[in-house]
């Protein structure tokens, strides 16, 4: 009887000890899924759109849908960021909560992009990002509270995962988490699209590292994330960008270009005091901003009776003087510069469509232009006016399989009925 009794006793015992166990585990779920909620919901988004082709040098397609404002308004409040470790350390802080190391990579990359305008009205903004085999995702985020939805194209490599493999676990998705802040390319809901682009700056490739007095800070890739989740127009994003410093990211030197629904677009460059060329730009403090608008007087000869003011970008500095007696070779991309600027002349800066644009961005493709290494990562073509977007991985343009359409207004990826 008396044995009875304890092991009575010992079961209730034991009984409350795993209730209790359960309601902490329950506790601390809740809590979790409280301080998480829009991780989680990222997360979860996260979708494989097509398979790594490693023979033919292509990482895997990836989408993802950004839940909340990945407290990108604390970090231009507490001042930006001034290099890539500062940047890392917030976003650990912040979105992981310390539970992963991020890395920022060094590329090596050679982009071109350009506005033109379609047959029908439509303002067009293609791109290309040239690299080498690695993962993308396209990433979908509305943030709400004053700023705009947007699609942004991300080299995961970019924010540490590997090139030779596959996004894997929680980890990585973690890891992923980070991807609204390395946008390379996007459009948000007004129309307004930008993209970066390396500049090869310097003797040796001098990264822009500005310190002006009073102003906060900003990194590449921020500063993209910041013109597309608050500028509604060119001007507006020139006028956000005139309040920071830039400090490059990856080792490198950056320049920009910006287009919006107008037709209005701008490239942005960094460069050294008049007279100072290009193997003298060896101070990235030392460097201000120019504006390159496209109806600036520089273009006056090229656009003579243009029926649209076209402007293109590769990666060379276009401010007039920066490589007075320099070699042709300082400057990188003049082949394909000029060939896209002959393809807009051509109609006098109009064009027939968006697979006409695409086609521009399939002529200088990495594989196809002078049989060039590595890969264009993705060929991206934005149509400001009607905010949508089509998009081609790896130069498979004639692969329905490999090509997409967002359209910015329903929030629908699919793949276009014709390519």
């Amino acid at each position: 009887m008396q044995t009875t009794k304890k092991r009575r006793i010992w079961w209730r015992v034991l009984v409350i000890i795993l209730a209790v166990i359960i309601f902490a585990a329950a506790c601390l779920a809740v809590a979790v899924a409280w301080v998480w909620t829009d991780e989680i919901y990222t997360i979860a988004s996260f979708t494989k759109l097509r398979d790594r082709n490693d023979t033919n040098e292509e990482g895997s397609i990836y989408s993802m849908d950004v839940h909340g404002g990945f407290y990108f308004d604390d970090f231009l409040a507490q001042g930006g960021a001034s290099s890539d470790s500062e940047l890392i350390d917030f976003i650990t802080g912040k979105i992981t909560r310390g539970l992963i190391d991020m890395n920022i990579k060094q590329t090596d990359i050679g982009c071109s992009a350009f506005i033109a305008k379609a047959e029908n009205g439509d303002i067009l903004f293609g791109r290309n990002y040239d690299f080498d085999k690695t993962n993308v995702a396209l990433t979908f985020a509305d943030p709400g509270e004053g700023r705009y939805k947007s699609f942004s194209s991300v080299d995961l490599n970019y924010v540490g995962i590997d090139t030779d493999s596959d996004v894997g676990g929680l980890m990585d998705k973690i890891t992923c988490l980070a991807a609204p802040y390395a946008p390379l390319d996007g459009v948000n809901e007004m129309g307004v699209s930008c993209g970066i682009f390396m500049s090869y700056q310097g003797e040796q490739t001098e990264e822009t590292n500005q310190q002006q007095a009073g102003k906060d800070n900003i990194t590449s890739t921020t500063m993209l994330r910041m013109i597309l989740d608050y500028a509604a127009t060119t001007d507006e994003a020139v006028e956000l960008v005139q309040k920071y410093n830039l400090h490059d990211s990856a080792n490198t030197s950056f320049h920009y270009m910006i287009a919006d629904a107008t037709g209005r677009s701008a490239i942005l460059e960094w460069v050294p005091a008049d007279g100072v060329t290009d193997s003298g730009d060896n101070d990235g403090s030392a460097r201000t901003l120019n504006v390159i608008y496209n109806d600036d007087p520089m273009y006056e000869e090229m656009l003579e009776g243009a029926d649209f003011r076209y402007q293109s970008i590769t990666n060379f500095i276009i401010t007039p003087g920066y490589y007075d007696g320099e070699p042709e070779e300082a400057a990188n991309g003049v082949d394909r510069y000029d060939y896209i600027n002959s393809q807009l002349a051509a109609g006098s800066g109009v064009i027939k469509d968006e697979q006409a644009a695409m086609d521009i961005l399939q002529a200088v493709g990495r594989r196809t232009w002078a049989g060039g290494g590595g890969v264009t990562v993705h060929s991206a073509v934005y149509n400001l006016t009607k905010k949508t977007v089509l998009w081609v991985g790896n130069e498979n343009y004639d692969d329905p399989t490999a090509v997409w359409q967002y359209d910015l207004t329903t929030g629908e990826l699919t793949h276009p009925a014709q390519v």
